[in-house]
This record gives C-alpha cells, sequence and structure tokens, in this order.
C-alpha cells in the first residue's frame, strides 16, 4: 500500500473559479520596439479541441478555468460529441459517520481530491451511478431522490417514488443511456408482511427522465426470502440480490438473484421462477455493471461459520451461470487489516475498488489486466474505533445534465 498521500483541493479551486479573460503575453527586447503575442490566439479552436482531447479529466476541469475561450471549446457541443468515450471511474470515499464529506481519486493521476457532493446530506444514503450521473436517496423515509453531476454540482430533485413509506429494506439503481441521455432510475421496496414473519411484499418502482414520472411496474409477494440493498441495471434488466430469512428451512442458502426486464410492461411470472442462485456460500454480495455485465464481488464465507469471511471472490453471470473471475490473493485480503463480514464495493468500465468499511483502504482490480493494485493512501486517518468509511464510485463527466 502506498504511504504518500496524494490530494489536492481541486473541486474548491478550481471549479469554482471564475472564469478569467485572455491575457496576450507582452514581449519586450532592449532597442527593439514592443509588442504582445497572444499565444492563445496562435491556435486555431480544431488544434485546441485535439489538445483538450488527451488530457484526463482533472486537467479538463483545470484548463475550464484558464480563460473563457478554453471554457467554451471544452462545453462546445462539437467537443463534447467528438469526447464521447468512457472516463476511468472515481471512488469517492465518504470520511464521515454522519456527514457526506470526503475524497475523490482518480485512478489516472494517482491523485486524492477534496470536492464537496451536492444534493446528499448524510454518508448512509443509498447510492447509484451511471454514465457521469449519480442518483441519491435518503436512508429514513426513502422518498427523498436526487439525481446530480458531482463534478459540475448540476443537481435535481425527483417526484417521490410510490409504493409503501419506510419500507424495512430498499434498494437503488440508475442508468443512463449513452446516445439520447435520458435515465432510468429503479427502487425496490421490501416490506414485511403484518403477523407472518415467512411473507415479505416486494415492490418494483421505476422512473425514467424522460416522461418524468414514476411507475409501479410489479408487486409481489415473497416467501422465506426479503429484498435487500443490492440491485443493479445491465441492458435494461434489473438485477437483485435477495436474502433468505430462514424460516423456511433455506438458511444454508443465504442469498440468490432475481432479476426483472424493465421493458416489460407487465409480466404474470414469478419473479422466484426465475432466480438464480449465488455461486457459494457468501457474508455479502455488490452488483455492478462492468460495460453491461452483470459482476459481482462477494465475501466467501467460512463453510462452518457462514457469518465469518474467509476471502473475496469475484464472478461474472453468464446467461444464468457464474464465472468466477478472480479472487483476492491472500496479501491483499490481509492487508485490510481486520475485514468485517461486509464491505463496501463498486465499479464501471474495467475497475472494481473494493474498501472495508473499517478503514480507508482502497483496493483496485483491473478486469482487463486481472491485476490487484492498491491506491495511493487517502489522506485521512481514523481517529476513533468505530469510525465507518464506506464509498461509491462514478464516471467523471463535464456535460452529463441530470
Amino acid at each position: 500500500m502506498e504511504s504518500e498521500a496524494s490530494w489536492e483541493s481541486l473541486y474548491a479551486s478550481h471549479l469554482g473559479r471564475k472564469v478569467i479573460e485572455n491575457r496576450p503575453v507582452s514581449e519586450a527586447n532592449e532597442g527593439v520596439e514592443e509588442f504582445t503575442v497572444s499565444l492563445d490566439s496562435i491556435l486555431p479552436y480544431d488544434i485546441l479541441e485535439r489538445i483538450f482531447s488527451f488530457l484526463p479529466m482533472a486537467s479538463t476541469i483545470r484548463a475550464t478555468s484558464v480563460c473563457k475561450r478554453w471554457y467554451h471549446i471544452i462545453h462546445s457541443k462539437r467537443f463534447i460529441r467528438a469526447n464521447k468515450l468512457p472516463q476511468m471511474p472515481w471512488y469517492f470515499m465518504f470520511t464521515c459517520n454522519e456527514a457526506a464529506a470526503g475524497y475523490a481519486y482518480d485512478p489516472v493521476l494517482r491523485k486524492w481530491y477534496n470536492i464537496d457532493l451536492p444534493c446528499i446530506e448524510k454518508s448512509n444514503w443509498f447510492v447509484s451511478s451511471s454514465h457521469g450521473l449519480v442518483c441519491f436517496m435518503d436512508n429514513d423515509s426513502r422518498s427523498r431522490i436526487f439525481v446530480c453531476n458531482p463534478i459540475t454540482k448540476d443537481c435535481k430533485m425527483l417526484l417521490e417514488p410510490p409504493g409503501a413509506k419506510f419500507p424495512d429494506y430498499s434498494s437503488l439503481a440508475m442508468s443512463v443511456d449513452r446516445n439520447s441521455h435520458h435515465y432510468t432510475i429503479v427502487v425496490v421496496k421490501s416490506k414485511q408482511v403484518p403477523g407472518d414473519f415467512s411473507l415479505w411484499d416486494f415492490s418494483i418502482h421505476i422512473y425514467r427522465s424522460e416522461g418524468k414520472s414514476w411507475v409501479s411496474s410489479i408487486k409481489e409477494v415473497l416467501s422465506g426470502w426479503r429484498g435487500g440493498d443490492e440491485c443493479v441495471i445491465c441492458n435494461g434488466v434489473l438485477y437483485c440480490l435477495i436474502h433468505s430469512t430462514g424460516v423456511l428451512g433455506n438458511a444454508d442458502l443465504r442469498h440468490s438473484l432475481i432479476m426483472y426486464d424493465l421493458s416489460a410492461r407487465s409480466s404474470h411470472a414469478s419473479l422466484m421462477c426465475m432466480s438464480i442462485p449465488v455461486p457459494c456460500s457468501l457474508t455479502c454480495g455488490r452488483l455492478i455493471n462492468l460495460k453491461e455485465r452483470l459482476v459481482m464481488v462477494g465475501g466467501i464465507a467460512k463453510y462452518d461459520r457462514p457469518d465469518i469471511i474467509k476471502g473475496i471472490g469475484i464472478w461474472e453471470l453468464n446467461k444464468r451461470e457464474w464465472r468466477e473471475v478472480a479472487r483476492m490473493p491472500h496479501r491483499f485480503f490481509q492487508g485490510f487489516g481486520e475485514l468485517d463480514d461486509v464491505f463496501a464495493s463498486s465499479g464501471t468500465e474495467d475497475l472494481i475498488y473494493i474498501q472495508s468499511y473499517g478503514a480507508t483502504a482502497l483496493l483496485v482490480f483491473d478486469m482487463s489486466q486481472k491485476q490487484w493494485k492498491w491506491s495511493v493512501k487517502c489522506p485521512v486517518t481514523k481517529r476513533f474505533p468505530l469510525q465507518l468509511f464506506t464509498g461509491f464510485c462514478f464516471e467523471p463527466r463535464l456535460e452529463a445534465v441530470s
């Protein structure tokens, strides 16, 4: 694990700074008539656009504050259309149990940036992200939902979702269409049926930005299973991780996966009929969309102690079969120190981030290279034993609008 703390206050000093006008460079030699040259005016727009296209996102953010001309070039439709390639995801780590303060890690420049997130009030809110936008949902009523761009701070509050208020369990998923820029948000709610410990109401509620409205797509009663806090959208299909209640003799199967096609107006088939068992006994599972492929990062449980973690594995779902991609090497597993049975993990493109709730150590796994690597050390230290850390990843983009 790298010991140096590399961080900058990028967000406050660059995005919040007033854009200045171009200033020509003055040059004069003794005995020679003075003249001025504006280096910026020498380069045509297309050359500047070409130069900017090679910059990492952090440098692009800085460039928007150099002068008005650079700002307008980077925010122009032509530049945005020409630079639609996905960005390497940043990881935002919450460093406070209550407030939503924290730092964002840039894997390209290997730096941490001190940025302020809009909308979110507490670090325990539900979070989902897609193509430059991040969705937040409060952890109290589960009815306050915001969509924002954490780079530009553009933010919007959505209508309150339908369904039961104050559900026992909820999960949140978001998907942005890269071509139309419309987005879909899904809230899954699970609430115990009064008087019966084995039955749980399970409902799916869908918001589409083009219609600016919610639709309650499906409601079903699960027997012996309940919803959890994990769901994700891949290729228009919603995947939810559900948990065994253990009251029907299925305690050994602690998790299962159910899926729902979001394009279906209605469905008469039971969700449990299409359920997929997890590849092994897990302490927890984290569902991730990597290039529209469903990937799960799971804590591998001990055989005789299913609540104790012995390792971490990564699997990819191929049709209805799980394929093991990698297992965390023991030296990295030990590097977290005391790892809880649950942990934070998220990713996009080819990167997966894994973080222990009890420490600021951040591990990165590259799916394309099958390589594990520690991030640069986060510039925050643990101040008291019960201090918790969590986080999420997002794709930094300037053009994404809520």
